[in-house]
C-alpha cells in the first residue's frame, strides 16, 4: 500500500466541490453512471477495432444499495483501470483521459467523450469516503483498490479481484441518507439515465403469483438502451411515436404530429419533439423538452437552446455538441446551440408546411391547437415568420380557413378604404360582439375570429409586415366609420344642440365612467346608441394588460364613445321633449350668454396682435371676469341639462339597451333596466 495527495492547486477542492462545482446534489449519481457507460463504450470500440479479442460477456453496469451498511455501489464491466491510470485520471483532478482515447480512435463513430476527473469527484457531495476497486482489461495487470475520505490524501493498494471492470463504493455522508433509499435511487436513475446505451440495473423483477408479490431474482433494467430518438424513422409506426410519448408524459393527452430530428451535419443531432394539445390558452407550459448529450440526460430547461416560441414543444433532443456541464449562459452564447436552435427552428416550419400541403383538412382540423405555436413563433422569430406566411392561417367568424394570400384576395375588393389600406376587421368574442358583427356582415364585409392570448402582438407583427393594411376590431367604430369609402357628410344637428344633446345623455350615464358622446347619421334602421371604443387606446390597454412594463396606458381608464344617432326616431323624440320641456330656460341662459361671448370677442380683437406685456391690465381684467361669466353660466346649464337626462328614462333606456348589446350592464343597474322595461311596456 502506499499513500499519496491528490495533484490538486488547492487544499479546499472538496469544500468547493460540495459546496459550488455542482449546485444539484443529485448530479453525482448521473457522473459515476455516465463514466461507467464510457468506461464500457471504450471496451466496445475497441473490440470493434480488434483492439480487444476476449469474449465481453455481459456489460450490465449494476447499481446498488446497502441501507445497513450505508453504501451506494455502482459496478461496471469495461475497460477497468491499472494503478497507472488511477494516478492519471483520478488523482491529477481535471485530466480528462478521454481526450488521448477520442485521439486514438476519433473515427469510430460510437467512441463516446468521457467524463472522467472531476465527474468522479461530484460523488464527494455526498460520501465522507469513496472507494474505487478496478481491474484493467489489458492482459497482466493487477487490481487495485484506492480510498478517499473527502480530504487531498488517498490511500492505494494492490488486491484480488477476477473481473475487469470498476466499482465505486460510495459511503453515504449523515447530510445525504436520503440517497439510501431504493425508491429515491431508481428515481433518480430514471431521470437521469433511463436512456443510456448501456444496460443499467437496479434490484430485482418483482411480479405477482396467487395474489402475491413475488421476486423473480431477475435483475430489473430501468433504462431503454435504443430509445425511438436513436432509431431510423422508416423502422418506426405511428404507434411507436404514441407510445414514446406517453413514456415520457404519462398523463398528457394524445399529442397533435411529432418532427423527427436525424441530423449528421454541420452537426449532431438526433431527437423527436410533439406538438401537444393545450386545451386553454393559459395551459401553457414551457420545459416540456428533454435535454440529452449522448443519451445522457442534461435538463429540461431549454430556453437558449431551442428557440423560445419552440419551449411550448414536448420531446427529446440529444446532441453530443452539447457539452453536460456547462453554466446557462454559456450554453446561450454556445455557437453550436445557436446553429442547432436555428436548424430545429427550420425543421420545425418545414414539418408544418408538409402537413399543410399534404393533407390541408387535417391541418385546419387542428389549427385552433396549433395557433398558439405557430402565433409565437411569427411574433417573436423573424426566420419562422417568412416559413409560415405559407401554412399560417386565418379563421373567420364563419369557422372558415383561409392562407394570408387566399384572405387578401377575398376582402380585397371590398374592404380598402378610400386610402387604398386594406382593412381586416376582427372581434375577440363572438358572442359579446355578435350585433357589431351582423352590421358588419349585412355590408358585405368578412369578420376574423382574433381570440387567441397573443393575438393582439400578431395584429401589431401583421400590421408591420402586410403591405398598406390595418386590423380593425368591429366594435372600435360605428359600420359606416370602420371602412371609410368616402368622405362623410357632417351631422345635420347644429353644434350648440348637439353640446345639450350631449349633457343630456351625461346626466344618465353610469358614474365614474369614461364615455365621449359623439353624435353620427346612422339611418332609421341603425341603432340609436352604439357604444365603440378607440382601437388604439384598447390596444394600448391590452399590450399593457400582457406587459405592465408597457407603460401608462394600463392605469388608465378604458376609454368608451356613446355614439348618438341623431337620424334615429327615438333620438329625435328626445330632442323635441327637451325643446319642450327646457326651451324657455335655455333660451333664458343663451340670451345671457350671447352677449357675454359677443363681449368676449370684442375684447380678443382690439389685443389680438399685442403681446401679454402691451394689453392694459384693464382689458386683461375685463376678460377674465366675461369668460368666467360665461364658464358660470355655461355650467349652470349643464347642470340643467344634465338633471333633466338623469330622470330620463328613455334617454337610460338607450343607453342601458347599448350597454347590455356589449354585456356592459350588471348588477343593480341591470336589475333597474328591467324593472324600467317592464313599465315601459305595460299596455
Amino acid at each position: 500500500m502506499h499513500k499519496g495527495k491528490i495533484g490538486v492547486t488547492t487544499e479546499n477542492i472538496f469544500p468547493i466541490i460540495k459546496k459550488f462545482l455542482y449546485s444539484d446534489h443529485e448530479i453525482f449519481l448521473r457522473e459515476l453512471i455516465s463514466n461507467a457507460v464510457d468506461a464500457t463504450q471504450k471496451l466496445k470500440t475497441l473490440a470493434s477495432v480488434g483492439d480487444f479479442s476476449d469474449e465481453l460477456g455481459d456489460l450490465n453496469i449494476m447499481v446498488s444499495v446497502d441501507k445497513s451498511a450505508g453504501t451506494i455501489t455502482i459496478s461496471d464491466k469495461g475497460v477497468g483501470m491499472t494503478a497507472d491510470e488511477i494516478e492519471k485520471y483520478i488523482n491529477q483532478i481535471a485530466f480528462s483521459g478521454a481526450e488521448e482515447f477520442l485521439e486514438k480512435y476519433k473515427n469510430q463513430t460510437n467512441a463516446i467523450i468521457g467524463h472522467f476527473g472531476l465527474g468522479f469527484y461530484s460523488s464527494f457531495m455526498v460520501s465522507d469516503k469513496v472507494e474505487i476497486i478496478t481491474k484493467s482489461f489489458k492482459e497482466g495487470t493487477k487490481a487495485v483498490h484506492w480510498t478517499c475520505d473527502g480530504t487531498p490524501d488517498y490511500d492505494i493498494e494492490e488486491v484480488e479481484r477476477a473481473e475487469r471492470g470498476t466499482d465505486i463504493i460510495l459511503h453515504i455522508n449523515e447530510d445525504s441518507k436520503e440517497f439510501l433509499d431504493d425508491f429515491k435511487v431508481e428515481g433518480l436513475l430514471k431521470k437521469y439515465c433511463r436512456y443510456l446505451p448501456i444496460p443499467i440495473a437496479f434490484g430485482t423483477e418483482k411480479e405477482w403469483k396467487d395474489g402475491k408479490e413475488i421476486d423473480t431474482q431477475k435483475a430489473k433494467i430501468i433504462n431503454d438502451v435504443n430509445p425511438l430518438w436513436t432509431r431510423k424513422p422508416v423502422d418506426l409506426k405511428d404507434e411507436d411515436y404514441q407510445k414514446f410519448y406517453h413514456d415520457l408524459y404519462p398523463a398528457a393527452e394524445e399529442p397533435l404530429f411529432n418532427i423527427h430530428l436525424n441530423v449528421d451535419y454541420p452537426f449532431n443531432l438526433t431527437g423527436v419533439l410533439y406538438f401537444p394539445r393545450i386545451k386553454t390558452n393559459f395551459d401553457i407550459q414551457k420545459n416540456k423538452i428533454q435535454l440529452y448529450c449522448n443519451q445522457v440526460y442534461v435538463t429540461d430547461s431549454v430556453e437558449g437552446i431551442v428557440p423560445e416560441f419552440l419551449t411550448l414543444l414536448h420531446g427529446v433532443i440529444d446532441s453530443p455538441d452539447i457539452p453536460l456541464n456547462v453554466s446557462r449562459s454559456y450554453l446561450q452564447s454556445d455557437s453550436n446551440v445557436k446553429k442547432i436552435s436555428s436548424h430545429i427552428s427550420k425543421k420545425v416550419a418545414d414539418r408544418l408546411q408538409e402537413i399543410f400541403k399534404n393533407d390541408r383538412a387535417q391541418f385546419e382540423k387542428k389549427w385552433d391547437d396549433l395557433k398558439l405555436f405557430i402565433t409565437y413563433g411569427m411574433i417573436t422569430d423573424e426566420k419562422f415568420y417568412e416559413r409560415a406566411e405559407k401554412f399560417s392561417l386565418f379563421k373567420n367568424v364563419d369557422d372558415k380557413y383561409f392562407t394570408f394570400e387566399e384572405y387578401e384576395k377575398l376582402i380585397k375588393e371590398n374592404q380598402t378604404d378610400k386610402n387604398k389600406t386594406l382593412i381586416y376587421l376582427y372581434t375577440n368574442n363572438k358572442e359579446e360582439q355578435h350585433s357589431y358583427i351582423e352590421t358588419a356582415q349585412n355590408k358585405g364585409y368578412d369578420v376574423l375570429m382574433m381570440d387567441g392570448q397573443l393575438d393582439p402582438h400578431l395584429i401589431n407583427s401583421l400590421e408591420s409586415k402586410l403591405k398598406d393594411s390595418r386590423f380593425v376590431r368591429v366594435d372600435s367604430d360605428v359600420v359606416e366609420k370602420l371602412i371609410v369609402k368616402e368622405d362623410r357628410k357632417e351631422v345635420s344637428l347644429p353644434l350648440e344642440e348637439q353640446n345639450d344633446i350631449r349633457s343630456v345623455f351625461e346626466g344618465s350615464l353610469p358614474e365614474k365612467s369614461h364615455y365621449w358622446v359623439s353624435f353620427e347619421e346612422l339611418g332609421e334602421t341603425s341603432n340609436p346608441v352604439i357604444i365603440t371604443q378607440s382601437e388604439f387606446m384598447r390596444r394600448m390597454k391590452d399590450m399593457a394588460a400582457m406587459n405592465p412594463a408597457a407603460g401608462f396606458y394600463g392605469s388608465m381608464p378604458d376609454s368608451l364613445n356613446l355614439v348618438v344617432n341623431v337620424s334615429h326616431p327615438l333620438v329625435k323624440s328626445i330632442i323635441e321633449k327637451k325643446d319642450k320641456k327646457l326651451g324657455s330656460k335655455l333660451e333664458g341662459f343663451n340670451n345671457q350668454i350671447k352677449p357675454a361671448q359677443a363681449k368676449s370677442e370684442k375684447l380678443k380683437k382690439t389685443t389680438k396682435d399685442k403681446k401679454a406685456e402691451e394689453i392694459p391690465q384693464a382689458d386683461k381684467d375685463a376678460l377674465a371676469e366675461v369668460e368666467k361669466e360665461i364658464n358660470k353660466l355655461n355650467d349652470e346649464k349643464k347642470a340643467l341639462l344634465k338633471e333633466y337626462g338623469k330622470d330620463n328614462k328613455l334617454v337610460k333606456q338607450l343607453i342601458d339597451l347599448a350597454l347590455l348589446s356589449n354585456n356592459m350592464l350588471k348588477g343593480e343597474e341591470l336589475s333597474r333596466f328591467v324593472k324600467r322595461s317592464v313599465e315601459l311596456i305595460k299596455p
